[in-house]
């Protein structure tokens, strides 16, 4: 019996050594969505001081297409050691797996372990300068007088700016044509060009074309007004009833992921997230801090999944 106990202890040691030397390389994080976009700012902003407080570098990866799919279908296949982390947002996890489940490779509810929420991540309403609106009344006035001859830019299909798009359409009666991209940034620089003419845009893609106004903001897209934009009102305010297209980031493991390994990671989020001036730091690229607990994280994820999918159904946006 003795000898079976010290046997028994020789084979647990090294495992344990291992995971308390966690981790012992760069740590890489599959960011399904395009370079300079409202997630890649935050999770890169984040991503730095989480890397200090692990004592190794996070390497993001940007892995794009399909609204996040390819990279979130990609990302459920690695080994789940903690090497291998998703940078996510609402959109991939809340929303997709209800308009394309043909698509979607991975159970959002299952298949990934919460690290941290990361940011909220503020979006408007926004439309060209050069458009004769200056409020949402206007807009949809506008649109519903010519249905169809109005463009709306997005970062793809099954991107953010295409859902809170769609449902506003669905909740207004209107009909815009549909211009996506093959990322966010793309579809803003255009919406500042004037080759489109509306898009619902984060407040971080934004911020370079507010001083000269080559974007107008007309209506807050979430439940309540944004710290940055107190004057502008909600689009429920604006008329649109019920209306509230809120987004997030936030830092996943994988399903299977060692408890002493997801342990350190939530450790060196929760530090990441308390470090001096990371909110001033996220505010100014148009974001705000959310700094969201495992628990929590998994019931706002539950919560925003079932919201969605009665929006999905009830909007007709399956298959688009």
């Amino acid at each position: 019996m003795k000898h079976a106990l010290i046997l028994a202890c020789m084979a647990w040691l090294p495992q344990v050594a291992a995971q308390e030397a966690y981790p012992t390389k760069p740590v890489r994080v599959v960011l399904p969505l395009q370079a300079g976009s409202a997630a890649d700012i935050a999770v890169r902003v984040f991503g730095e001081r989480m890397g200090e407080a692990l004592g190794k570098p996070l390497v993001i990866e940007n892995v794009t297409g399909v609204g996040g799919l390819i990279g979130a279908n990609r990302v459920v296949t690695e080994t789940a050691d903690g090497y291998a982390l998703a940078a996510l947002n609402m959109t991939i996890l809340a929303i997709l797996p209800h308009m394309q489940p043909g698509q979607v490779k991975f159970d959002p509810l299952k298949d990934f372990e919460p690290i941290y929420g990361i940011a909220t991540i503020p979006t408007l309403l926004g439309v060209s300068a050069a458009l004769p609106v200056d409020n949402v009344r206007q807009l949809i006035e506008l649109a519903k007088a010519k249905p169809g001859e109005l463009n709306y830019s997005s970062g793809g299909p099954g991107s953010p700016q295409h859902l809170a798009a769609e449902m506003f359409q669905s909740m207004t009666g209107t009909r815009f044509t549909h211009v996506p991209y093959k990322g966010a940034t793309s579809a803003a620089a255009d919406l500042a060009a004037g080759r489109v003419q509306v898009m619902f845009i984060a407040h971080s893609l934004a911020i370079p074309f507010l001083p000269e106004k080559r974007i107008k903001l007309i209506a807050f897209a979430g439940s309540k007004r944004g710290a940055s934009f107190p004057d502008l009102p909600t689009l429920d305010e604006s008329g649109v009833t019920g209306y509230d297209y809120s987004s997030w980031a936030a830092i996943y493991a994988l399903r299977g992921t060692p408890a002493p390994v997801l342990a350190r990671l939530r450790q060196a989020a929760a530090k990441a997230l308390a470090a001096p001036g990371l909110p001033e730091q996220l505010a100014k690229s148009g974001l705000e801090i959310w700094a969201t607990p495992p628990e929590q994280l998994a019931q706002v994820l539950r919560s925003d999944h079932a919201r969605w999918q009665k929006v999905v159904r009830d909007a007709g946006l399956a298959g688009k």
